[in-house]
């Protein structure tokens, strides 16, 4: 069953923070086609006004241009919500190894305000983005909720701390919260641009020009790579869950297993392009493999994700063909 079928409360109120990014622009429209008020914060860091631009009409829909960062933004963004669906972060491993201090600001202390804020105003259900760098050098596959090894970047420590605030919060004060372990995902509207781009729109916008994209390392690592359908659905099954899922981290993924190579030489084919790509180095605090056991988010949210890595890329290809 699609997330389209899950019902709340006619009158619910939904806080989307990054709103005005990849995942979380596509979390607000998720929600408005389903009928709900939806209240979106963004400090236009990260995000993009031009993801947001075609709700802008939609009378339930409301932005807030502000910083996650301020305890009082961040109060004001939660009064009257009754779902936090918290996607603010800075994202790319590599960038964080540049800028730990930046991303210590945003990404654990602005989680902790958002966190604080919900508490003050009352919010039933704070769901938020983690992600599946949390698991670090730990070796087996697939990666299972319980199983991490050592950290090997500031953004996987920031997620690892959002991850035991969130078990605090519920444990301490009563806050349901739950956490998205995202692994790779891909879809309509994730920036093609920029040296942290994510591999498969950088792919696409390059052999669309014609250009050879650089694939970092051998090609022969493997992700899990993920629809955002499927993370809507995630995300929306939290705000359903029971208390007796809260407190807990998730692994959100198709649970598949892909190789770089192997998608590359896909996108050749179905763009009808004959392109040898460059290799360059290995990008530092990446790991080789990953690919997840979503065995928890389905026995605890019902999470039952919709979309195969295969359906996904033909409709990120055709996403990216009618906008680029």
């Amino acid at each position: 069953m699609g997330y389209q079928q899950l019902k709340f409360d006619a009158a619910s109120v939904f806080l989307v923070t990054g709103g005005a990014g990849f995942i979380g622009s596509n979390l607000c429209e998720a929600l408005l086609d389903m009928g709900y008020t939806v209240r979106c914060l963004d400090d236009l860091s990260t995000g993009k006004v031009k993801n947001v631009d075609l709700f802008s009409g939609n009378p339930r829909y409301t932005f807030m241009k502000g910083d996650i960062r301020d305890l009082d933004t961040c109060l004001k963004a939660c009064e009257g919500a009754d779902y936090v669906l918290h996607q603010a972060a800075w994202g790319s491993v590599p960038r964080s190894i540049e800028m730990p201090l930046l991303y210590e600001e945003i990404n654990i202390r602005g989680t902790l305000n958002m966190m604080e804020a919900a508490r003050r105003q009352g919010v039933r259900k704070f769901v938020y983005a983690s992600s599946s760098s949390v698991y670090g050098d730990h070796p087996v596959l697939p990666k299972t909720e319980g199983q991490e090894g050592n950290l090997l970047s500031p953004y996987a420590l920031t997620k690892r701390a959002d991850e035991e605030y969130g078990k605090l919060y519920t444990r301490l004060y009563g806050l349901d919260t739950y956490g998205m372990r995202y692994f790779n995902v891909f879809g309509r509207r994730q920036d093609p641009d920029g040296a942290y781009a994510a591999v498969i729109p950088k792919f696409l916008k390059q052999l669309l020009a014609g250009e050879a994209p650089t694939i970092n390392g051998d090609g022969k690592q493997s992700r899990d790579f993920t629809y955002v359908d499927n993370v809507i659905e995630a995300n929306l099954r939290a705000c359903l869950a029971p208390h007796e899922a809260a407190g807990e981290a998730f692994n959100i993924a198709y649970g598949g297993r892909e190789y770089l190579i192997d998608i590359y030489r896909h996108l050749c084919g179905a763009l009808g392009k004959d392109i040898e790509p460059r290799f360059g180095p290995d990008r530092p605090g990446d790991i080789k493999h990953s690919n997840a056991d979503i065995g928890k988010a389905r026995r605890l949210l019902g999470y039952d994700p919709d979309y195969s890595f295969e359906d996904g890329i033909k409709l990120a290809i055709a996403w990216y063909k009618e906008n680029l």
